[in-house]
């Protein structure tokens, strides 16, 4: 075991190293309104359908089809983010689940045309174009012979398009463990990205010579061809207590963890940690209150000072014969500024029909 720990951290160390960059933003934003309003400090506790992002293993817990939903938008809704994923049981071992993701910026002006040959504008020339990150994930989770350790993994399809002008694809994977101890502590692991994810671009020659005829010289240069996504941990621990049968109170504490230097609250030349904190209160598990603190970062002031900032997180969701309303009010930035965004979601277990 410590072999195969220091052939997979040796391995980790070489692509972080070895590669600078980083691409597919959008799968860091989280699915499920209940997760979101936790600050997303979910990962060992998961436990239906979309643990299929958060944490496989959680699928095991499946007791029927799952089915949910996500609509949210950001940037004064300019930009649109969807997600739908189903989830089975396979027997009392074993699940799998399918999931699609769509982040998107739809009709965008382009005025690449807008200039004809002679000088003129015509506006009859301008054209809409959309931008869209799509990633299809399949995920499967087993339990393993020691009572209360399950397993699972994630392969997933990328797939990026800009309008006419580029497009690209790309494939990774993720594993994440769960174990849950007789005294009802949970912890859980996800390794995002395990082998670097990958993205291969191609580019329409001609649309990109229009853009740099427009403003020559000016953030014309074509862009490289190749991206890649480095490896991510998740690690969470999180505990339920209950009180008077009726009301209980979820609490739960995750590390977050990039191979690379950045704002983090702890930062390295190897890696960085930004913790994340959530609190589910419930009552007779049909309402829920949550709440929850990430994105600690060190923020560098005019001064050259830092200032300690983080992002709040709230959330309310109901529950009744295997459906779940959730909803999340998240992206709060930080304890000054005033960006948000309103985030619901739908979950519906397939017990329902039966």
């Amino acid at each position: 075991m410590k072999k195969y720990l220091f052939i997979a951290s040796t391995l980790i160390t070489l692509f972080c190293t070895a590669q600078t960059k980083y691409s597919n933003e959008f799968l860091n934003i989280g699915v499920d309104a209940a997760a979101l309003g936790m600050s997303n400090s979910v990962v060992s506790h998961t436990a239906d359908v979309n643990s299929g992002y958060w944490n496989p293993a959680g699928l095991v817990n499946l007791e029927d089809n799952q089915l949910a939903l996500l609509h949210s938008s950001y940037f004064a809704n300019i930009a649109n983010y969807n997600y739908i994923a189903f989830a089975k049981p396979l027997d009392d071992k074993s699940a799998v689940a399918l999931s699609l993701i769509r982040f998107g910026v739809d009709d965008i002006l382009d005025t690449t045309q807008l200039i004809d040959d002679q000088g003129n504008i015509n506006y009859d020339r301008v054209s809409l174009f959309s931008t869209s990150d799509y990633a299809l994930t399949f995920s499967y989770a087993r339990r393993l012979p020691l009572d209360g350790l399950s397993y699972g993994v994630n392969a997933k399809v990328v797939r990026r398009i800009i309008g006419d002008f580029a497009n690209s694809w790309g494939f990774g994977l993720d594993a994440g463990i769960q174990f849950e101890t007789k005294n009802d502590w949970k912890f859980g692991i996800m390794a995002r990205d395990i082998t670097t994810t990958f993205n291969a671009w191609s580019f329409d020659d001609d649309k990109l010579a229009d853009i740099q005829n427009a403003i020559e010289g000016q953030n014309q240069t074509v862009p490289e061809d190749t991206e890649i996504t480095i490896p991510k941990l998740q690690i969470g621990m999180s505990k339920k207590f209950i009180f008077h049968y009726d009301y209980s109170l979820l609490t739960s504490f995750d590390l977050n963890v990039r191979f690379e230097e950045n704002n983090d609250i702890i930062s390295t030349s190897f890696a960085s940690v930004n913790p994340a904190i959530g609190f589910e209160f419930g009552y007779t598990d049909l309402v829920f209150l949550r709440a929850g603190f990430g994105n600690f970062q060190n923020e560098l002031q005019i001064d050259n000072s830092e200032d300690l900032t983080f992002q709040p997180s709230l959330g309310l969701g109901f529950k009744y014969r295997g459906i779940q309303i959730d909803y999340a009010f998240t992206d709060i930035g930080d304890q000054s500024a005033a960006l948000y965004s309103n985030v619901f979601s739908l979950k519906i277990d397939f017990s329902i029909f039966r």
